[in-house]
């Protein structure tokens, strides 16, 4: 079941990439860029976002699928002694 929500996985990034304090830019993209702006439904549902990865000079942002709500969640891209929080 949907909530309607319609996004794209560029705006998710930007989002993600503000709460991360990551001023970016993004220096890769997979498959390709053109993925983040596929345009789908993120609310609660079955998973509908395309498969895509970013990599900035810091982090690497990935899609989360949590209770059917889509999101983008990030790690850091190096190893760090602190670990990583629960995404």
């Amino acid at each position: 079941m949907s909530n309607g929500d319609q996004t794209t996985w560029r705006a998710q990034l930007e989002s993600a990439m503000r709460e991360a304090g990551d001023a970016g830019p993004v220096i890769a993209y997979a498959p390709a860029e053109s993925a983040f702006d596929v345009a789908f439904d993120g609310g609660y549902g079955a998973a509908c976002g395309p498969d895509v990865l970013a990599w900035t000079d810091s982090r690497v942002y990935f899609p989360v699928d949590y209770d059917g709500a889509e999101s983008i969640g990030s790690a850091p891209r190096h190893p760090r002694p602190e670990g990583q929080g629960h995404v």
